[in-house]
């Protein structure tokens, strides 16, 4: 994994609106812009939801606008910020946008550096999805089909808790409710290169403890990879090195590597400014009905996940 600093990770060219090089990735003004049309959406949006004491472990819940009696699946995103910044409220443009899909969408916040270090972080995200699968269908979710997603950190939080179980055990959640993993840019290889990155992940932890690779197994879920070839801040092999783990475990994995693309593509393109930019939402939709597919033919106990009447991605 390698991490630019901001005179040299070069992520602006990845998003057509204003942008930090920071692994948060936009300024208050390129956020404005990707949520200004949420604000038109007919997604139904319940906020500020607490599932712990502190004032940062603090939950959105997006619904589609046309939920009907069948329970939807869930679909759980965490943001990226290199473990020292981010807020759910930024990433609006997201849960609409997965909303707009057919799915219930959750965007939980989670402590940062310095509050917290390595793996507190990982035991919010733990308790996130423990509260969703006590409260997911108080929302028309269902808590036996949730997918884990994230964007560079967050795709490392996702995927350490799709893959490393204990995280979820001992938050009192079920992994086997984990149906699927989506990450986006993710650092699985994770390797720090910063003092500020050394004193996250530290003693008396490993790389073992906190690389992803370490914890593949046939049990993880299918996955979803999204990556920019032109990532400047987390290189394209961290999606390359998981995904061929993944597979020679027996796993299925989709994989995409944009030609061109940098590390903001794969989250700028859920929102409708640079939707173009990659197909990501399409990529979702189609995992998601893969996922569907799947269900159906092992006959999954009466809860194969639904068609939904979703929208295309372009919409």
């Amino acid at each position: 994994m390698h991490h630019g600093d901001a005179s040299s990770a070069g992520l602006s060219r990845g998003w057509p609106l204003l942008c930090s090089l920071t692994l948060s990735a936009c300024t208050a003004l390129s956020f404005s812009a990707a949520n200004l049309p949420t604000y038109f959406s007919a997604t139904q949006r319940t906020a500020d939801i607490a599932f712990g004491d502190d004032a940062r472990q603090r939950l959105d819940i997006y619904r589609p606008p046309a939920s009907g009696a069948a329970a939807k699946p869930v679909i759980i995103f965490w943001y990226g910020g290199g473990w020292t910044s981010g807020a759910r409220q930024n990433y609006r443009f997201v849960g609409v946008a997965l909303a707009k899909l057919g799915y219930v969408t959750v965007l939980p916040d989670y402590r940062l550096y310095p509050q917290v270090r390595f793996p507190q972080f990982l035991d919010d995200g733990a308790r996130a999805v423990a509260w969703v699968q006590r409260h997911a269908a108080d929302y028309g979710g269902d808590p036996q089909r949730i997918v884990l997603m994230g964007h560079s950190a967050g795709a490392h939080m996702a995927a350490m808790l799709a893959l490393d179980h204990r995280y979820l055990t001992r938050a009192g959640a079920d992994p086997q409710r984990i149906i699927g993993f989506i990450g986006l840019s993710g650092p699985y290889d994770l390797t720090p290169n910063t003092a500020t990155l050394h004193d996250i992940f530290r003693a008396p932890f490993t790389p073992h403890d906190w690389q992803v690779l370490a914890y593949v197994s046939p049990q993880a879920p299918p996955a979803l990879l999204l990556h920019g070839r032109q990532d400047q801040l987390v290189w394209a092999s961290n999606t390359e090195k998981l995904a061929a783990a993944l597979r020679s475990q027996g796993v299925h994995v989709d994989t995409m590597i944009y030609e061109g693309r940098g590390h903001i593509d794969t989250l700028a393109a859920l929102s409708l400014p640079a939707r173009t930019r990659a197909p990501v939402l399409r990529e979702i939709a189609d995992f998601m009905r893969s996922l569907q597919m799947s269900a159906a033919a092992l006959g999954a106990g009466g809860s194969s996940m639904p068609a939904a009447a979703a929208p295309a991605p372009g919409e």
